[in-house]
């Protein structure tokens, strides 16, 4: 019995999920890591919530409204200068501790 992970199961990082949540929206990804950053914004609330952002600002694009809701594009504004930052929240300094 092996306790190392296989390459699918481990978990992916909050950063990690930064890098890539846009492409992982626009189903741009391929299966293993879309499927390893589904896991993580189903339990990261923080990362969850910049998804919806970014998914509720595409729908507002897509309906060629006049006017964009501004909390969503300051949601993400926020969350890029923190990852770039590299400033994580207490949880997610936790998790990645974990993953070592």
């Amino acid at each position: 019995m092996s306790l190392r992970r296989s390459r699918a199961e481990r978990k992916i990082n909050c950063i990690q999920v930064g890098r890539a949540l846009q492409s992982y929206l626009d189903g741009e990804i391929d299966d293993l890591t879309a499927r390893r950053i589904s896991a993580h914004l189903a339990d990261c609330r923080r990362c969850g919530m910049e998804a919806d952002a970014y998914t509720e600002l595409k729908r507002s694009l897509a309906r060629r409204s006049e006017r964009v809701d501004a909390a969503p594009i300051e949601r993400l504004r926020d969350f890029s200068r923190r990852l770039a930052q590299g400033d994580l929240p207490p949880d997610a300094e936790a998790e990645n501790a974990a993953e070592g």
